[in-house]
């Protein structure tokens, strides 16, 4: 759906007004000191428990309220629900890491950017970019995981990314989240993608904008 390039594009956006911007990219998540036990964790065992995750999100959470910075963009980080489905946790399970999740988060105030549309196209869209096999390598990636249900071809793929899509805004919408869905993400380009999100994130970034600004209020951050 091009999650990275609007992340990147709402990264130059935020730090162009002026505020101080931390751009975590999806691949930091192995190297970010506060997620240390979860990248040795994954290494080791090849999953990573719902405790570690939570007491890694609470270590960058302390170290976000402790930084000079007044905006995150977290791309594809929280709320790791995709990663949760594919070690093969259940919706009830899913739904008690979420509590704890929007409780290590207290500090901050989340906001979720959803980019919405048809899996198929998403599917296509990513073959394209990235080239002969790879649709392959991600079919046979997603049939590596214990996924409900299970991927055994494209169509089932499909199928499960429709799962993963409702459980994910399903989760969010039952918590004190912000959430921006970007709807028909696959039919637009990129650069109307992040013109869009940065439509819908204006008036509540404007919200906030007063605790940014008030060097008395400093612990009050933002994560995108």
């Amino acid at each position: 759906m091009g999650k990275s390039t609007v992340s990147a594009g709402l990264s130059r956006w935020l730090a162009d007004t002026g505020l101080r911007v931390d751009h975590f990219r999806e691949e930091e998540i192995l190297d970010r000191p506060q997620f240390a036990a979860v990248a040795e964790e994954f290494r080791t065992t090849g999953t990573v428990g719902l405790g570690t995750l939570i007491a890694a999100t609470a270590r960058f959470v302390d170290a976000v309220v402790a930084s000079e910075d007044d905006v995150v963009i977290a791309d594809a980080l929280v709320p790791f629900i995709p990663t949760l489905l594919a070690m093969g946790h259940g919706e009830e399970a899913i739904d008690a890491f979420m509590n704890d999740l929007t409780e290590a988060l207290a500090p901050l105030c989340p906001v979720m950017v959803f980019l919405d549309g048809s899996a198929e196209a998403a599917l296509s869209r990513a073959a394209r970019r990235e080239g002969e096999g790879w649709l392959d390598w991600y079919v046979g990636k997603l049939a590596g995981y214990q996924v409900s249900p299970p991927v055994t071809d494209v169509a089932s793929a499909v199928t499960y990314l429709r799962r993963e899509r409702a459980v994910t805004l399903d989760s969010v919408r039952r918590k004190d989240w912000g959430l921006v869905v970007v709807e028909g993400a696959d039919e637009l380009p990129p650069d109307e993608v992040l013109q869009v999100a940065r439509r819908e994130l204006g008036p509540w970034l404007a919200k906030h904008d007063g605790r940014w600004r008030n060097p008395v209020d400093r612990p009050a951050r933002d994560a995108l």
